[in-house]
C-alpha cells in the first residue's frame, strides 16, 4: 500500500500587509480566507520635481546678487531672493521662497498695480521703469522703481520673472529740492530786474531833467546821449526779464528789442522805420544780451547820425547762423560816413560794439554802402 508524503514547500517571504506578486499581476487584492476582492487602481506617479539646471542657475545667480531682485514663478510666488533685498527692506531671507510676493512683510508689497504689471510681464509684455509707492507701518514711505523680465527656457519649462528693485526715494526728494531751488532762484532773479528796471527810470529821467536844465548844448548833448544809453541797457533789460530762465530764441528777442528802441528814440515812425529779420537760431542768454548790446549800440548810432536835419530813411537789422558760425549786421540807408582821408575815430558806442565783439569771438567790419552804413559782426570759427 502506498504511503502518501505531504512535504511543504517554502514560500517566498512576503511583507506584512503586501500583496503577491501573482496577486499584483491578476489585479486580486490579499485576504485571508476571505473572497477575492479586486484591487483599486493605483495612482498616477508624481512628476520630478527636481530643479532643472536652468532653474537652479537663476536661483544661484539672484541669490548671490548684490542687487536687490526677486525669482518668481507665473503665480507670482518667490523661487528666490537676493540678499541684498531681503536686508534693504527688512525680510528675513529663510521664510521668502515659496511665498507670495504680496504676503511678504506685513503686506505692503500687495500693491493691485504691481500685480497687474508682473502679470502682464508674465504673459511676455516687458516693464521697465514702474514707480510704486512702499508703505510699510511706522516708517518712511520708499518710491520704488520695478523692472520686470520673463526669463526664456526654451518653452521647455514653466515661467519664471526676474524683477528688480531699486529705491529712488533719496533721488526723488534730490530733485524736488533742486527743482525748488530753482523756483526760488527764478522769484529772485525776475525781482532783481524788477529793483533794475526801476533804478534805470529814475537815473533816465534825471538825466532827461538835467538835459532840460543844461546850460549849454554841449551839456546837453551829452546828457542827452547818456539818458539814451540808459534807456537802451533798459530796453534790454526789459527783453531778458520777459524770457525764461536759459537758452533764448533770438529771433523774436531782437525784433522785441528794437520795438522798445523805436518807441523811446523814433519820434516819427512814419519817416524812420526800424526792421528786423532772424533765422530761428537759439542762444543762451549770455550770448543773447551780448548780442542785444551789439544791435542796441549799432541802432542808435544809425538814428543818432544816419537822419540828420529830419531825414527820412530805414534800419535793418539781420542775424542768421550757420552751426557755430553766425553774422549780425545792421544798415542804414542814411547819409553814410563823413568823407576824408583820416581814419575816423570811434566814440564810447564803437568801443562798447568791439569789446562785445571780442566776448563772441567776433569780427567788427563797417562799409559804404551809398546810400548809407553797414556794421558786419561776424563769427567764422569756433571759440576754442
Amino acid at each position: 500500500m502506498a504511503t502518501r508524503i505531504d512535504v511543504e514547500l517554502p514560500l517566498p517571504p512576503m511583507k506584512r500587509g503586501g500583496a503577491s506578486g501573482l496577486q499584483k499581476k491578476q489585479g486580486v487584492a490579499p485576504n485571508k480566507g476571505g473572497p477575492k476582492i479586486p484591487a483599486r487602481p493605483s495612482s498616477p506617479p508624481r512628476a520630478n520635481t527636481a530643479q532643472s539646471p536652468n532653474h537652479s542657475l537663476a536661483r544661484a545667480m539672484v541669490a548671490s546678487s548684490t542687487a536687490p531682485l526677486l525669482l518668481l514663478n507665473g503665480d507670482l510666488s518667490i523661487v528666490a531672493a537676493s540678499k541684498s533685498f531681503s536686508d534693504a527692506f527688512e525680510i528675513d531671507s529663510c521664510t521668502v521662497p515659496g511665498k507670495l510676493l504680496r504676503e511678504l512683510g506685513s503686506g505692503e508689497w500687495d500693491v493691485p498695480q504691481l500685480d497687474v504689471l508682473l502679470r502682464a510681464t508674465a504673459v511676455g509684455r516687458v516693464q521697465e521703469g514702474f514707480e510704486i509707492d512702499l508703505c510699510r507701518p511706522k516708517q518712511t514711505d520708499r518710491r520704488l522703481v520695478i523692472n520686470a523680465r520673463k526669463l526664456d527656457y526654451g518653452n521647455m519649462e514653466g515661467v519664471r520673472l526676474l524683477v528688480a528693485v531699486l529705491d529712488v526715494t533719496d533721488a526723488r526728494l534730490a530733485e524736488k529740492r533742486t527743482h525748488a531751488l530753482i523756483q526760488e532762484k527764478e522769484v529772485l532773479l525776475q525781482e532783481l530786474h524788477h529793483r533794475v528796471a526801476n533804478s534805470l527810470q529814475i537815473i533816465a529821467s534825471f538825466l532827461m531833467q538835467s538835459a532840460r536844465k543844461g546850460q549849454t548844448e554841449e551839456i546837453k548833448f551829452h546828457l542827452h546821449d547818456a539818458h539814451h544809453r540808459v534807456m537802451s541797457v533798459a530796453a534790454l533789460q526789459k527783453q531778458l526779464a520777459a524770457t525764461k530762465v536759459g537758452d533764448i530764441e533770438l529771433g523774436p528777442y531782437l525784433k522785441a528789442l528794437c520795438e522798445s528802441i523805436g518807441a523811446s528814440m523814433i519820434h516819427d515812425h512814419g519817416k524812420i522805420s526800424l526792421e528786423v529779420t532772424a533765422d530761428d537760431s537759439i542762444k543762451t542768454a549770455d550770448t543773447s544780451a551780448s548780442l542785444g548790446l551789439i544791435v542796441t549800440e549799432l541802432v542808435i548810432n544809425s538814428l543818432k547820425h544816419a537822419f540828420p536835419d529830419d531825414r527820412s530813411g530805414k534800419i535793418h537789422v539781420d542775424y542768421s547762423s550757420r552751426g557755430q558760425m553766425w553774422a549780425l549786421s545792421v544798415s542804414d540807408d542814411g547819409v553814410g560816413m563823413p568823407k576824408t582821408s583820416e581814419p575816423i575815430k570811434g566814440g564810447v558806442g564803437t568801443s562798447i560794439v568791439q569789446a562785445l565783439a571780442n566776448q563772441l569771438s567776433a569780427r567788427v567790419n563797417v562799409l559804404a554802402t551809398n546810400p548809407g552804413t553797414r556794421v558786419i559782426v561776424t563769427r567764422a570759427t569756433c571759440r576754442h
